[in-house]
């Protein structure tokens, strides 16, 4: 029985690349010259990591995250992966940081959504929620192409990849 499997993660090598990049450029710009702001990769995890804005002011904290956005755009990582709603805290001094999350799997909510989206199409496919994952089975090839456009159209907040695609 053909199927696939609906994942979010975004390609990990890619965002360290551009931190370094980030880091790279922060060290060399004049604005920067003297200050604190970095860019701090925190892995928790195999699948799991974070990001640390650290820099002087909030106005240098918008300046780190802009940078780091054109350099994620630049490596191909979609900037919807990052989840910068955290509220900047004070590190010390007059030193401000900024936590960013990096969203990788599908949560609860997200996934009873596509399950939701796959029943109302009419498809003959069915969705299956496995863990961080949800697998979509069908009888032909045809209807999971159509289910793999339906998500890609309904489901704009989240970068969905399609993997694992089985005859």
């Amino acid at each position: 029985m053909p199927s696939f499997d609906t994942v979010l993660e975004p390609d990990f090598v890619e965002l360290r690349n551009a931190v370094e990049q980030s880091n790279k450029e922060i060290s060399t710009r004049f604005d920067f010259k003297g200050s604190a702001a970095r860019i701090e990769l925190i892995e928790k995890g195999a699948r799991e990591r974070d990001l640390m804005l650290h820099a002087d002011s909030d106005f240098q904290i918008g300046q780190v995250k802009d940078i780091l956005l054109a350099k994620l755009a630049k490596r191909g990582v979609d900037v919807r992966f990052l989840d910068a709603s955290a509220r900047i805290e004070k590190a010390g001094g007059d030193k401000v940081r900024q936590p960013v999350g990096v969203k990788c799997g599908i949560d609860s909510q997200l996934a009873r959504k596509i399950q939701g989206l796959v029943k109302q199409s009419k498809l003959k496919v069915q969705a299956a929620i496995q863990g961080d994952t949800v697998r979509i089975n069908g009888t032909k090839r045809d209807e999971l192409q159509g289910a793999i456009a339906l998500l890609r159209r309904e489901i704009t907040d989240a970068p969905l990849k399609f993997d694992n695609f089985r005859e």
